[in-house]
């Protein structure tokens, strides 16, 4: 009792901290699509563009102390900030209780908040920045040294899956339909989502996240009645959600699946 009691405080304090981390990807997915500075100015309301204090920029407290608005301009805050503070902060606490304190946990929230911020950035303005994907491959090249279960050679070879296996669907579309059918975006993304976790997750995540992304799209046209084959959802959101699947349940959805083919 007395090590699940400690191993529980501490988990808070993780959730804080991620959190706090996930204050910061607001600013990030607010900022870097303008081409913002995400250092420098501080934080500021959108609407009134008065600097925010530090004691009502705390994550997710201050936005229920403050009822959902501005102090100044009394503007309201969009729900979705506490939500992503929340959503760093659980992820942190689910990565500390599956790899416990260390290196590989500390990859993997990395990834994750970084995953997080294409994810927001692409629903709001259907873009995956460079900025972001483009370094990030070479930041999670590094998965064989943090890594037990990653080499060099899977690092590469999911690099090169990654990206290689949209590029060619894309080409194809592009072949038959004479227009793009996916942005190079979600290529770059899936190339560094295959430096992190490899060949055998790449395909994972293209198989997870079609189902997903299928899904999902057909929520969407039901619910806006609109039955378009144009309609354009981004497809960035739901490789990242494959992707996290294949981190927390992977192997155990691979070893079920295989077990049904056998049967």
């Amino acid at each position: 009792m007395i090590i699940f009691g400690h191993t529980s405080y501490f988990a808070v304090f993780i959730f804080i901290i991620g959190a706090c981390i996930g204050s910061f990807l607001n600013v990030c997915i607010y900022r870097i699509p303008e081409n913002n500075s995400i250092i420098t100015p501080g934080s500021f309301c959108p609407a009134c563009k008065k600097g925010i204090p530090f004691y009502c920029n705390i994550p997710v407290l201050s936005y229920l102390f403050l009822k959902g608005r501005c102090k100044f301009c009394h503007k309201p805050i969009s729900i979705r900030y506490p939500i992503i503070e929340i959503l760093a902060g659980m992820f942190a606490v689910v990565l500390f209780y599956k790899f416990g304190i260390g290196q590989v946990m500390v990859y993997w929230f990395i990834f994750t908040s970084v995953l997080i911020t294409i994810s927001f950035i692409d629903i709001d303005h259907q873009i995956i920045p460079d900025v972001i994907s483009l370094p990030g491959i070479l930041v999670f090249a590094s998965s064989f040294y943090f890594l037990p279960e990653m080499t060099l050679k899977n690092t590469l070879l999911g690099i090169v899956a990654g990206g290689g296996s949209l590029y060619a669907v894309a080409f194809l579309y592009y072949l038959l339909k004479k227009q793009e059918g996916m942005g190079g975006g979600d290529i770059k993304l899936l190339a560094m989502i295959g430096a992190a976790i490899g060949i055998k997750g790449v395909f994972f995540t293209i198989f997870a996240g079609s189902l997903l992304g299928t899904f999902f799209g057909l929520l969407i046209m039901i619910y806006t009645k609109i039955a378009d084959s144009k309609l354009k959802i981004p497809f960035g959101p739901f490789l990242s959600m494959g992707a996290i699947l294949y981190i927390f349940f992977g192997e155990q959805l691979i070893l079920w699946y295989l077990g049904i083919l056998r049967t």
